[in-house]
């Protein structure tokens, strides 16, 4: 894991896919996430963190991400595979 993880962070999903072209990771969340929140991204070769500017389901804008669904989130860096996501608490 890339970096030091921070005590009050708490891991929220996982990074199934990512589409380098479109800089849009799809995710899966292990709760309920919203646009606006502050998230960090965590690998071998990735750390940065972001606001959740953009959430889509279906090729639809959506609001908030379902727990345990899939959905496409436009990041600003690339991101991998198995590249973990954190809310900092």
């Amino acid at each position: 894991m890339a970096g030091k993880l921070n005590k009050k962070e708490e891991l929220i999903g996982v990074v199934v896919h990512y589409y380098g072209k479109a800089g849009v990771a799809v995710i899966k969340f292990n709760r309920d996430i919203s646009k606006k929140e502050e998230v960090c991204f965590r690998g071998p070769s990735t750390d940065f963190s972001q606001k959740i500017d953009s959430i889509q389901r279906d090729h639809k804008d959506i609001e908030m991400a379902p727990k345990n669904k899939e959905v496409g989130v436009k990041v600003k860096e690339r991101v991998r595979e198995g590249d973990e996501v954190y809310k900092t608490l």
